[in-house]
């Protein structure tokens, strides 16, 4: 039996993705914005992909400020592609083409 995987959402392209392959944003308990590599911090968290096309779609539609439920800073965006840009990039999907 297939061991089960969650999967999360991504703001910016709206896919349903496997959660470890998002970056998640958290609002922790004391109001900072952060991201969270680990998936464990305490707070509310917002998924994204690694890809920077689906952060600019999040920040253009304010999809973090909407599901953090806070006013998302420029300065902190500024902050979060420039950490988002550090990551890997993405894993190419695969196709079955051998």
């Amino acid at each position: 039996m297939p061991k089960h995987v969650p999967l999360r959402q991504c703001l910016g392209c709206r896919e349903h993705k496997p959660k470890r392959e998002l970056v998640r944003v958290v609002r922790t308990p004391e109001g900072e914005l952060r991201l969270d590599r680990t998936g464990k911090l305490s707070g509310r968290g917002a998924y994204l992909c690694t890809r920077p096309d689906c952060f600019r779609k999040a920040k253009k539609t304010k999809a973090l400020d909407r599901a953090l439920n806070t006013s998302v800073p420029e300065a902190l965006y500024d902050k979060l592609a420039a950490e988002l840009a550090s990551l890997p990039p993405p894993p190419e999907e695969v196709t079955g083409d051998g």
